[in-house]
């Protein structure tokens, strides 16, 4: 499992990357194994803002669908705009070209109650 330490990680499996005071956001590469292939990522909360543990978007893969979860909470600037054809890159890149949204911190506070790296892999490694 590929968890790097640069990296905060949430218990519903969703990664942040911290720059300033924004975020980008994605899920884990554990999270997009158990899936299977992604074939849709559906987020349509560009511009509001949302609270820790709040529903942003789904994503699609071949048998399921899954709620993904702010893992703190913000105000959506972007979405990856390459998610949109190429949905794939979710499985491929989950870490950089498969993040989903960038958000403005609302609290940066709430960042302390994420898990490191080491802490994300004793998670999954129980599951």
């Amino acid at each position: 499992m590929n968890a790097p330490n640069n990296l905060k990680y949430s218990k519903e499996h969703e990664w942040i990357r911290v720059k300033g005071d924004d975020a980008y956001i994605g899920i884990t590469d554990f999270a997009q194994d158990q899936l299977g292939d992604i074939v849709y990522v559906e987020i349509e909360t560009e511009g509001q803002t949302l609270a820790k543990d709040e529903v942003f978007g789904t994503v699609e893969a071949v048998k399921t669908v899954s709620d993904l979860y702010m893992p703190i909470s913000g105000t959506v600037e972007s979405i990856n705009p390459e998610l949109e054809n190429e949905p794939e890159l979710v499985n491929s890149d989950p870490y950089e070209k498969g993040w989903m949204v960038k958000i403005k911190i609302g609290n940066p506070a709430e960042l302390n109650d994420l898990m490191d790296a080491a802490a994300y892999g004793e998670l999954v490694s129980s599951q």
